[in-house]
């Protein structure tokens, strides 16, 4: 049995007339012979209106309901794209996520999945040429429905890949593959054919929305080959899959990534001793606040700043935690910088190559761009910037690395 998992965004099934050109790259691949699993978003639109009708009934959801509430879109989905087949004679039948079943862990709105039992879903892939799955959703240990989080539908569509056999995966969105950086940005971005499950990642958690990082994740644990697609076009778009030596050998860097939602938060005047930093972070950690990059100043007179990076999302969280952990230990204060952006060169190809970290630095500083704070890994380089200069160090980068396309 041949299975071809396609999944689309909420862009692609906004309306009617999206919904059908949906059907028809479905019909082809039924037509090729395959099984198909659809993975659906909901449309467009649909899970802000959903949040913005709890937040009118309630002041603070219960998250629990929240995720039920929030299910019931990716549930119109597939219930109005099934109706759609059936118009086209084809058998199909739409599963939501605890039919599946997808079991997920009990943390409402952003579950985790913990395994999905495909046997019974093989079983309706004998007698349906196509499964509309909905995307997003599970259900948890205490069989109650939960969400992904945001993105979400990505990561249903890989796992179910994954639980049939590693069969092909195929995400379909508004834009025709993964590009060196985002193109509205730097006009001359051109689009990658083939990238690393690793650069994938380090491209999803530096700031690219093209696929959730959750998602890559999977992908890379049970090495499913996923094509990043359109479904506006019928263009190949680009495969994220395992490294080869050839991608470790072409070029130093395959793209440039940039995230706007940064803040910084300085410790100020705290003691230089061991246990200090445990103390400081620890407390982010219970609370779920993700730090990005840290550096702590040199030492004067057995006094020191740390400073690191977090979402602008946990600024309020993060800065009352650290308030209340620099009076417990004698600091200072505490002061943050909002106005910041992160902006990062990734490539496998730094593994072979040496001096991009210099190439990086040298551009920026000719460039007239100050660097705040820098961080590495073996195929990323990261930095700081001040926010009004973000777009210009894109460029910058983007140009020093031989990344401009001819447009």
């Amino acid at each position: 049995m041949k299975i071809l998992v396609q999944k689309f965004g909420g862009s692609s099934v906004a309306d009617l007339e999206c919904m059908k050109k949906v059907r028809a790259k479905v019909t082809k691949a039924v037509a090729e012979g395959y099984k198909v699993v659809v993975v659906l978003s909901a449309r467009s639109g649909q899970t802000n209106k959903l949040l913005e009708m709890a937040y009118q009934w309630s002041d603070e959801p219960l998250p629990a309901e929240l995720d039920v509430l929030l299910a019931t879109g990716e549930q119109e989905s597939i219930a109005l794209f099934t109706m759609l087949l059936h118009d086209e004679g084809i058998k199909a039948r739409s599963m939501v996520g605890y039919q599946v079943p997808i079991l997920t862990d009990t943390s409402h709105t952003s579950a985790r999945i913990i395994s999905i039992q495909a046997d019974y879903f093989r079983s309706q892939l004998e007698d349906y040429d196509v499964i509309v799955m909905a995307g997003f959703q599970g259900v948890s240990t205490e069989n109650r429905i939960t969400t992904l989080g945001r993105g979400g539908s990505d990561t249903s569509a890989v796992a179910i890949a994954a639980a049939l056999g590693s069969v092909d995966c195929h995400i379909y969105t508004d834009v025709d593959g993964v590009y060196t950086t985002d193109p509205r940005l730097v006009p001359k971005a051109t689009k990658i054919p083939k990238v690393t499950y690793e650069e994938m990642l380090e491209m999803a958690s530096m700031g690219a929305k093209v696929l959730q990082i959750r998602s890559v994740e999977f992908a890379k644990k049970y090495k499913v080959p996923v094509w990043v697609r359109s479904t506006f076009s019928e263009d190949e778009g680009t495969l994220v899959t395992q490294e080869d030596e050839s991608m470790m050998e072409s070029v130093m860097v395959s793209g440039v990534a940039f995230d706007r939602d940064q803040v910084r938060v300085t410790v100020l005047g705290i003691p230089d001793k061991p246990g200090i930093s445990a103390a400081l972070f620890a407390p982010l950690a219970e609370h779920d606040i993700l730090v990005d990059m840290i550096v702590q100043k040199a030492s004067r007179e057995g006094i020191t700043d740390m400073t690191f990076t977090v979402s602008r999302k946990d600024l309020k969280r993060a800065l009352a935690l650290s308030e209340q952990v620099c009076k417990e230990i004698g600091g200072e204060g505490v002061e943050y910088d909002g106005e910041i952006s992160k902006v990062s060169v990734i490539g496998v190809g730094m593994r072979n190559h040496s001096g991009v970290a210099a190439m990086a630095f040298e551009a920026l500083y000719k460039a007239d761009i100050n660097i705040l704070m820098i961080s590495t890994s073996e195929i990323k380089i990261s930095c700081i910037v001040r926010e009004d200069q973000l777009e210009k160090a894109v460029q910058t980068l983007h140009t020093t690395f031989g990344l401009d396309g001819i447009i």
